[in-house]
């Protein structure tokens, strides 16, 4: 390599490792410098707020139920929102009594399917061993028909060589 290609490719690093930092630290310096910004910004326009409210309701699963503001102590707004609160909550159980059902019916059918599948292959089994007692019956007997054909063989070789034949 020569001396102006190796200059050339440490150039390329260096704008590689540059541009990898970046991008890497970037977003974070960028986001640090806007909420800086913004904090100056709403600390100069508006004083802050005083306001005494219980954390908001949240359940899991569920969003947050309650609104920014302080209306808790207008008794119509309060009951309203726990309207909307027990509303909420009750089609929520409605919901999963509704998916606990299907999920319910669908185990039922899948068992049933089991089920039957089970006896298919307990009939099939069945069959099997009879088939395989039939066979393994017809072997012992034909093995004792073939050794009464070997004693019955045997005697008439012995015959034949008694009476002269040298086969």
């Amino acid at each position: 390599m020569s001396r102006r290609s190796k200059n050339c490719l440490r150039c390329c690093l260096v704008v590689f490792a540059v541009i990898s930092a970046l991008c890497v630290s970037g977003p974070v310096l960028y986001w640090k410098f806007k909420k800086g910004l913004l904090l100056k910004t709403t600390s100069a326009s508006c004083s802050p707020c005083v306001c005494k409210c219980a954390p908001p309701l949240s359940l899991p699963g569920l969003t947050n139920l309650t609104t920014p503001d302080c209306g808790k102590d207008d008794p119509d707004l309060k009951e309203e929102m726990e309207k909307q609160t027990v509303d909420l909550l009750s089609e929520e159980l409605k919901l999963q009594e509704t998916v606990s059902e299907e999920q319910l019916r669908h185990m039922n059918i899948a068992f049933g399917e089991a089920r039957r599948a089970a006896s298919q292959y307990q009939k099939e089994a069945e069959k099997c061993n009879a088939a395989t007692e039939t066979c393994e019956a017809a072997r012992e007997r034909a093995e004792a028909l073939m050794r009464k054909e070997k004693k019955a063989t045997l005697l008439w070789e012995k015959r034949a060589r008694q009476l002269g034949y040298e086969g």
